[in-house]
């Protein structure tokens, strides 16, 4: 199980998987693998919603649709693209930024997810156990694959 710490308007939360950075980092640029785990145990995201252009400027959208049936259109922007070990992309609303890091550890990959500027509402206990939540589906996913 991974944890997420929530420090004032930051989130971070980092988890240590047995796969190589280049399976993690394709995990979070190719559309099956984000279909797959982004919506933790919260949501699912439809493989056919998943839109990457991966670039500096370049868009990144996906639906997550709710147990309930609601579903969310999420956009993001691609501020800086450095393969296989950092991405970065801010939602262009609210300014909130994701800075995703993969480093070799070992025979695995050591990940760390830091959000910055996050809104109000997303400054909470579950927005960190959704976070957590969809590091779960990636290792899951990592596993499988």
């Amino acid at each position: 199980m991974s944890g997420a710490e929530l420090r004032g308007d930051e989130l971070i939360a980092r988890r240590r998987f047995a796969a190589s950075p280049e399976r993690v980092w394709a995990a979070f640029v190719e559309p099956a693998g984000v279909a797959a785990f982004w919506g933790g145990s919260h949501a699912t995201v439809p493989p056919e919603s998943v839109r990457i252009d991966l670039r500096p400027g370049g868009e990144f959208a996906l639906d997550t649709r709710a147990p309930d049936g609601a579903t969310r259109r999420l956009h993001f922007v691609y501020v800086l693209v450095s393969a296989p070990h950092e991405l970065v992309f801010d939602e262009p609303v609210t300014g909130l930024r994701t800075t995703i890091t993969i480093r070799a550890a070992g025979a695995g990959t050591d990940l760390t997810v830091h959000q910055r500027r996050l809104p109000v509402e997303l400054r909470t206990a579950q927005a960190a156990d959704g976070l957590a939540s969809i590091l779960d589906a990636l290792d899951t996913y990592l596993e499988k694959r």
